[in-house]
């Protein structure tokens, strides 16, 4: 079933070429071709799971892989497969790209270039998808560049106000991180002879110096803390999420972020094990610091989305602390971690684009009283606060809480200061999301509700298509952990054992 592999990127790609191909005034028609190309991609990321064979199981070899010659002369190949690491990650990509086109069907006007737009989303979903599935460092770096224009393209057209600022450092910040990680893959690939991922992972740095690793290690590290975005790389990210249309922001929380914390994780940690080693103290400190700067400011934030997307720098530190512990807990942690950031706040940011859509503003002060404006919206607004804040029964809470229980078992001072700081940024975290609703859904109705001739339309049927599953996964990984740890546990003992 290698095949598989193949068409869950034939499968956009195609649908891509095909609505950005129809003329304008078949806008409509190249959605919804847009939408079925996604919903077909989401199917064949599911059979992964179903037609995973039983001997590729192991806690080295992939459940499916394909290696194929690629470019001969210089040895490079073609080289796909995917894990219990990676599967969860394919298929979150899969549904909320399928999620952000339904969505574009009821949401973008007419003349709004919409097939246009869900063509980009498509090709986006090709390089995150090619980013999980690659198991060769050439063809990581290069589905890593696939992503950097289409997004760009999101921003700057579909934009708020500020679109071309916004798009424009975040290109100049991912351009940067690119350089970093074109070096670092040249430096790993010159010293071991191979670009072959799961060789690397295999020989656990042999062949390999430890200067080389400990150099080729902080270059990479870097290129993902860019992408992440870890503190203080991050500045790109409150002006991006701020800007970007409502699906852009979903896909840049919900799966962007995401390559750069699987690529710390499967290439740096995996392949530069003792330059992990090394360099994990450090992380460890970026990673609170992260968590706190975070929350504190959020805690200062006036404007909706910009306070979501601190939130996911706080966010994104709980899974780099995971990480930097090097144990199968703080792995674990992180894994689960980033499907419920994914999850939660691809939520979060569907519900502020509806908010921002009815009432033209997202400035907090203006906006209170949502409940009785649209109670509906105002209920939805609050389980994604208190999931995302870390509420037991929920999926953001096992990724917190285990990265803090990870960094007290690895044991000395350091560390246990370090879970101690992380456990008061989960404080923080409440305290902004709280601070969110009482002044978002309580209180008397704001002035951006009681506008002169302001329409305030119901929640349609579309933006209950596609905040639905968000909603249902939020409670079922919260419940059942086991549907992302499970399928991990052996390739993450593996990678823990280098």
């Amino acid at each position: 079933m290698n095949w598989l592999l193949v068409v869950v990127l034939g499968l956009p790609a195609l649908g891509a070429l095909a609505a950005a191909a129809l003329p304008a005034r078949a806008d409509r028609a190249g959605r919804l071709l847009g939408a079925g190309s996604a919903g077909l991609t989401l199917v064949v990321a599911v059979a992964l799971w179903w037609s995973r064979s039983p001997s590729g199981t192991g806690p080295v070899r992939p459940w499916h892989e394909l290696d194929l010659r690629w470019v001969p002369g210089l040895d490079l190949r073609f080289h796909l497969g995917v894990d219990g690491i990676s599967y969860p990650l394919v298929v979150l990509t899969a549904l909320l790209t399928l999620l952000c086109c339904v969505y574009t069907l009821w949401t973008v006007p007419a003349g709004g270039r919409g097939s246009l737009l869900t063509a980009l989303l498509l090709v986006i979903e090709v390089g995150i998808v090619g980013v999980f599935l690659s198991l060769d460092l050439v063809l990581f770096f290069v589905f890593f560049e696939v992503v950097l224009l289409p997004m760009y393209a999101v921003i700057a057209v579909w934009g708020g106000p500020g679109r071309r600022h916004a798009a424009h450092k975040f290109i100049l910040y991912t351009l940067a991180g690119s350089v970093l990680l074109l070096v670092g893959v040249f430096v790993v690939v010159a010293q071991a002879g191979t670009a072959d991922i799961v060789a690397l992972s295999a020989a656990r740095g042999s062949g390999l110096s430890r200067g080389t690793q400990l150099a080729a290690f902080v270059l990479l590290a870097l290129a993902f803390a860019v992408k992440s975005p870890l503190w203080p790389l991050h500045t790109w990210l409150p002006d991006a999420h701020t800007e970007a249309p409502t699906v852009g922001s979903v896909i840049l929380a919900g799966v962007l972020l995401k390559m750069g914390t699987y690529g710390l994780l499967r290439v740096a940690v995996g392949v530069l094990p003792d330059g992990a080693r090394r360099v994990a103290p450090v992380l460890g400190v970026l990673a609170v610091a992260a968590i706190l700067v975070g929350g504190l400011v959020c805690l200062a934030q006036t404007e909706l989305k910009r306070l979501i997307a601190y939130s996911s720098v706080g966010h994104m530190g709980f899974v780099l602390l995971g990480i930097a512990t090097l144990n199968a807990t703080g792995v674990q942690a992180a894994l689960i971690g980033n499907i419920a950031h994914g999850i939660i706040t691809g939520l979060l940011f569907f519900l502020a684009g509806a908010v921002k859509d009815r009432a033209h503003t997202g400035e907090l002060a203006v906006l209170g009283g949502l409940r009785e404006r649209m109670p509906y919206l105002a209920g939805l607004l609050g389980f994604a606060a208190v999931a995302s804040l870390g509420l037991p029964g929920l999926a953001g809470f096992w990724g917190e809480a285990f990265a803090v229980v990870a960094a007290l078992r690895h044991g000395g001072s350091l560390w246990t200061v370090l879970a101690a700081l992380a456990a008061v940024g989960g404080a923080l975290a409440a305290a902004y999301f709280l601070r969110l609703l009482r002044q978002v859904s309580h209180g008397p109705v704001g002035p951006a509700w009681t506008a002169s001739g302001l329409r305030c339309p119901p929640v349609s049927a579309g933006e209950l298509v596609s905040w639905a599953p968000l909603v249902l996964l939020a409670l079922a990984v919260g419940l059942v952990p086991a549907l992302v740890l499970g399928m991990a546990h052996d390739p993450v003992m593996a990678l823990v054992a280098r």
